[in-house]
């Protein structure tokens, strides 16, 4: 099962592109309530969106975003069957990665 949830909008001649993405965005500050330990650092560091495998959004994400990132663009044009596929990688080396097509 992904991590990523991608929705897709067709507005005046433009497409919404809304994704949420599960992932605990720890900066590696909060401590563990039971041990009293420093929980590690484990956040989303790169965020790439494509557009009929030509990339549209490539971002360096870091330890300031919120858990559970929700992220919205707008692509000029796009039409409906076109492939919109979204991927991120971590700092602890996991990745994932969806595509869906424009309705």
């Amino acid at each position: 099962m992904s991590t990523i949830k991608i929705r897709t909008k067709r507005l005046e001649g433009k497409t919404q592109i809304r994704t949420l993405i599960s992932h605990p965005m720890e900066h590696g500050r909060n401590k563990d309530e039971a041990t009293g330990k420093l929980i590690l650092a484990h956040y989303i560091q790169e965020l790439i969106v494509k557009h009929n495998d030509k990339i549209i959004v490539s971002s360096q994400l870091g330890t300031g975003i919120s858990k559970n990132p929700y992220f919205a663009f707008m692509l000029k044009g796009g039409e409906k069957g076109d492939i919109i596929s979204v991927s991120w990688k971590d700092n602890l080396g996991k990745s994932d990665s969806q595509t869906r097509e424009i309705e």
